[in-house]
């Protein structure tokens, strides 16, 4: 069906890593607690499957397991989006399908990749997804990881013909990002998926962030997105500069190593296994543990950014 939905999507949604055993099963307890601890800081959503999530890792039955217990334990708290990524229009229908069956109450969808489609074949697949589906798209720019970005006409286009409800923008073009909002006029809520540039993203008129810091310290953001609302630009100036200290954990890793991307989500699933949130820090193969030097840097960087382990009960203690 085209997107015509009552569901509006907007403020802090962190998009979650997907917590796992050794044996590459879903650690549903890890989850279930990160989820708890997301909604305790105050989140607006949750976004399972997307990039942070290890979306191009993850099989059906990862998928179909992280939507049914994210949707059981948010029990409609709030929306809980989840990622249908794929390299063609049939593969995101299926994933799509699935994730709606499963609970989710949109699916986030990138242009397809490996086949270098132009903006004319990417707002197709748009079409056809939506027609294809009982639940919201949200479209998801990410040109670094599929080659293709959602330009202003594109997405002007698919806001248009409503074939989307929202747009998480992680281009890092900040005019193009500017331009968006000017050509869809307010009617597209548009989100940064930025960590680094949330404070000026929502200066701009963005309609909240999708930070993966934010699995870390989803209080940080959720007081950000507060202090910006508030027009306390100040505070979300110092918000931003303390989280964009805490994000150097991300280069922690030895690039001659492992890659960034492992890198990246091994440095949020250590920092998430050293507050207690998650019991292992493992990553889907083929990307590659941080070691155990890494893991130390890190666990000293979250004791300079004051964050402590968590609670049972999903509260931060510091």
């Amino acid at each position: 069906m085209v997107s015509d939905s009552s569901l509006r999507i907007g403020g802090v949604i962190p998009p979650l890593v997907t917590p796992i055993e050794a044996t590459g099963e879903i650690d549903v307890r890890s989850l279930e607690r990160l989820i708890a601890f997301q909604l305790d800081a105050g989140v607006d959503g949750i976004f399972l499957g997307g990039s942070t999530g290890e979306v191009a890792l993850l099989d059906s039955a990862q998928l179909r397991t992280l939507t049914e217990v994210a949707a059981g334990t948010v029990a409609g708290a709030v929306p809980v989006l989840v990622g249908a990524v794929d390299t063609g229009t049939r593969r995101v229908v299926e994933h799509a399908r699935l994730a709606a069956s499963a609970g989710a109450d949109a699916v986030v969808v990138t242009a397809p990749f490996y086949i270098r489609p132009n903006a004319a074949e990417v707002v197709e697949h748009y079409r056809r997804v939506a027609g294809a589906i009982d639940v919201p798209v949200v479209a998801y720019d990410i040109p670094s990881a599929v080659g293709i970005h959602l330009t202003p006409d594109i997405v002007a286009e698919l806001a248009a013909d409503k074939l989307v409800i929202a747009l998480k923008d992680s281009s890092g073009d900040l005019a193009d990002f500017r331009e968006t909002l000017r050509r869809t006029g307010g009617t597209l809520p548009t989100l940064t998926g930025s960590e680094l540039l949330a404070d000026t993203s929502l200066e701009l008129g963005a309609a909240g962030i999708v930070p993966g810091l934010g699995n870390v310290d989803p209080h940080g953001y959720v007081r950000l997105h507060r202090a910006a609302l508030a027009g306390d630009r100040a505070a979300a100036r110092a918000e931003q500069d303390r989280l964009a200290r805490l994000f150097r954990i991300v280069t922690v890793a030895d690039p001659a190593r492992i890659g960034f991307t492992a890198g990246a989500l091994g440095a949020f699933k250590a920092a998430l296994a050293l507050r207690g949130l998650i019991t292992c820090p493992a990553t889907n193969p083929p990307l590659l543990p941080l070691d155990e030097n890494e893991t130390r840097t890190i666990r000293e960087m979250l004791e300079e950014a004051g964050l402590g382990s968590v609670g049972r009960g999903g509260s931060a203690v510091s």
